[in-house]
């Protein structure tokens, strides 16, 4: 299925869609996607309910344009809080929310009850064994999300390039692609191996509107190729900058430190303390192994023209590159 199909379902300009990243996709950064024709998206992971209530709300003030919200639903907090998944799709259903980003789980438990709030269910796999089981499930959306993501990954999966078309030949539902992709070469290349439309992260959390801390935003402008890394693959492995906190994570690993030592090093604070308070020494930086592409800050208005104009551009140019001249064009006449 086509970009056409996507954007008419989801009811958007662009086939364009904004990661629902924790702590660093608030209401803000979301609604300034959605104003500008892409699927701006609350990340829900890190909240509690009544905070994502509000942030909900909050988005509707600034935009009357279809947002949605990322629920993660394999719950990872060491904090006792065992029924917090149930209690942030409670949040979504009551707030009407259009399109609920579900993933680190099985949609089946959740797809059903979000179907009859008349939201939408877009849920990420990083394969094609899970792309089919979520299409079986009921999901309307499937997300390919390959290794080269920032935040939690599959330390088993593909990169962009085999695991969408892949996943695209697989399934009849739409598929977005995820993972790497931080500019318009990214996005046109995801479009033509395929995929409806993309989903990008990392290239929003350099904007005026996302609410990550500065010295994260900087780190990213100064990332080179080189700049991330997958660290606790045995325990919800992830993709962040190399900072302080990810050398001794991987230092641990190499170790054979136990998967617990890991866990406790790596606790729950580790990302805010980076994302949002900017300390570079301590925190985590989750991002996409595009990161080095990511040159400057913009306005997210700004970002969603370049990606989407750019990857335009690309496009047609491809097209008129390799389709050879029509006969009777007179380009071969001697």
């Amino acid at each position: 299925m086509g970009s056409a199909h996507l954007t008419s379902l989801l009811k958007i300009t662009h086939p364009l869609l904004q990661g629902g990243m924790s702590w660093v996709s608030r209401f803000e950064l979301a609604a300034a996607v959605s104003e500008a024709g892409g699927l701006g998206v609350i990340g829900a992971g890190g909240m509690e309910p009544e905070e994502l209530r509000r942030e909900i709300r909050s988005l509707r003030a600034q935009t009357t344009q279809t947002f949605g919200v990322n629920v993660p639903l394999l719950n990872v907090r060491p904090d006792g809080n065992a029924g917090i998944v149930e209690q942030l799709i409670d949040v979504v259903c009551e707030e009407s929310v259009p399109v609920v980003v579900t993933g680190a789980g099985t949609p089946r438990r959740f797809t059903e009850r979000l179907h009859g709030a008349n939201a939408l269910v877009l849920h990420v796999v990083p394969s094609v064994e899970l792309a089919q089981k979520c299409e079986q499930a009921g999901v309307d959306v499937i997300i390919a999300e390959s290794q080269e993501a920032g935040g939690h990954v599959s330390v088993k999966g593909l990169s962009s390039f085999s695991l969408i078309p892949q996943v695209v030949d697989a399934v009849d539902v739409p598929v977005v692609a995820a993972g790497g992709i931080a500019d318009a070469r990214g996005v046109a290349a995801a479009l033509a191996l395929g995929a409806a439309g993309v989903q990008v992260g990392t290239r929003f959390i350099a904007t005026h509107e996302c609410n990550a801390h500065p010295a994260f935003k900087q780190a990213l402008l100064s990332a080179s190729s080189e700049s991330t890394a997958i660290y606790c693959r045995q325990a919800h492995a992830s993709r962040a900058l190399v900072t302080p906190a990810v050398k001794k994570l991987l230092e641990m690993e190499s170790e054979g430190r136990t998967v617990d030592e890991l866990i406790q090093f790596r606790g729950r604070g580790r990302a805010f303390e980076g994302c949002i308070e900017g300390n570079l020494d301590d925190g985590l930086l989750p991002s996409g192994s595009g990161a080095g592409l990511v040159q400057s800050t913009q306005t997210v208005a700004e970002v969603v023209a370049e990606l989407t104009q750019g990857a335009t551009r690309i496009l047609g140019d491809l097209g008129k590159a390799i389709s050879p001249p029509a006969r009777g064009s007179g380009t071969d006449a001697k």
